[in-house]
């Protein structure tokens, strides 16, 4: 069954506009009577019988509500946007199929790119979301300096991942199976400054390796929020 977004959703009717409404109606093609699936990004996944279809709009009438909780889990990645922004985007398609929370570009003292395109990553995560099967909508954050970000009060537990140290723990042996709330930091092409790594270790952040191997951004990213995946799921 076909799967689509909405935020609107109005007692037992529910509304696609726009993008969605285009893909049901001239893409796939769907017709009056047609049943198809629908999530809010909240956790709430509907089952829906097409009363109304046109270029522009889709109505339909709800037939079943299912929720589903959140993870017992949180991930939220704090990255660094790369210089090639298409390795950014793979990064956030795949950690978003991994379930993550919430994602925050980093601007760093190393960083080549400076400036991100909020929409075209927003439509990322929701095809991601949508290909995944989740119903959770992970949120993109606004572009935040380093400095910035480490001045909002974070929960649970903390990891900047770098290359300054060569002693650096794996994030596996300091992650804890019973922390729910993960926080990670991914610096860019260059790594974190070494003010940046010493303004994060006071904010409590701990400095995390991620292997011998030297990972690009995206790739470190990927890794970091699928080794907490894993020792979650095997917990």
């Amino acid at each position: 069954m076909h799967r689509f977004y909405t935020q609107q959703v109005a007692g037992n009717l529910l509304h696609l506009q726009e993008e969605e409404a285009r893909h049901c109606a001239k893409v796939l093609r769907m017709q009056m009577g047609d049943t198809l699936e629908v999530f809010d990004g909240k956790g709430n996944l509907y089952t829906a019988s097409i009363q109304l279809i046109t270029k522009r709009e889709v109505q339909a009438i709800i037939l079943e509500t299912t929720h589903f909780p959140k993870s017992s889990y949180q991930i939220h990645l704090a990255i660094a946007p790369t210089k090639n922004i298409s390795r950014l985007e793979w990064c956030i398609e795949k950690a978003c199929e991994l379930g993550i929370e919430s994602i925050t570009p980093l601007l760093c003292q190393h960083s080549e790119r400076k400036i991100i395109k909020a929409d075209r990553l927003e439509k990322i995560i929701l095809s991601a979301t949508k290909q995944s099967q989740k119903v959770h909508l992970p949120t993109l954050l606004p572009l935040k300096t380093v400095k910035e970000y480490l001045g909002i009060d974070k929960k649970g537990a903390k990891f900047i991942c770098h290359c300054a140290y060569a002693t650096n723990p794996h994030i596996a042996t300091l992650y804890k199976k019973d922390d729910k709330v993960i926080q990670i930091m991914i610096g860019p092409e260059g790594d974190f400054d070494s003010k940046e790594i010493e303004l994060a270790t006071k904010a409590g952040f701990l400095s995390a390796g991620l292997g011998k191997e030297r990972l690009r951004t995206e790739t470190a990213g990927v890794y970091a929020c699928s080794v907490i995946h894993t020792l979650q799921s095997l917990a």
